[in-house]
């Protein structure tokens, strides 16, 4: 059984058109978390600082070169880059960032969660949307499990 879901998750879940950044030109992580949403009906945007097209869908160099509306943000890429995303999310008035990370540093700096809060964005470091979005693999059920016996699931 899968804890409940927190409030920040549930808003974020909430969003129709997500960006990941971090989705790459080979299988990573941000590539699985763009096309699990993807297949669970939100509109999803790819940024790659080097790529036009991923995934079958046009990619951005950065979330402040992707037009119309947006309404998350889910950070999978190198944390030196995590504070500059988080300023660019602010200026497009995106309140709601998810930091990945399952095991070990992940994507997330800490000068990238003083700027959210600088800005009044309220992070979610940790875990993984795929930990919640329906329905959860048996690998995301285990991180589940894993991030809350460590005491870093999501809040």
């Amino acid at each position: 059984m899968l804890p409940a879901i927190p409030q920040s998750v549930a808003e974020f879940l909430k969003s129709r058109r997500i960006a990941v950044a971090g989705v790459s030109r080979t299988n990573g992580v941000g590539n699985a978390v763009l096309n699990k949403l993807r297949s669970a009906g939100y509109k999803v945007v790819p940024i790659h600082p080097h790529a036009t097209e991923l995934e079958g869908a046009t990619c951005y160099p950065e979330i402040a070169a992707v037009p119309g509306e947006l309404d998350a943000v889910v950070f999978a890429s190198h944390p030196r880059f995590a504070a500059a995303c988080v300023r660019q999310c602010a200026e497009r008035g995106v309140r709601r960032i998810w930091f990945h990370r399952s095991f070990g540093e992940g994507s997330v700096s800490e000068e990238a969660v003083r700027e959210c809060r600088t800005r009044g964005i309220e992070p979610i470091v940790g875990g993984c949307p795929l930990m919640h979005c329906e329905p959860v693999d048996l690998a995301h059920r285990c991180m589940c499990w894993w991030l809350r016996h460590k005491g870093r699931f999501p809040a």
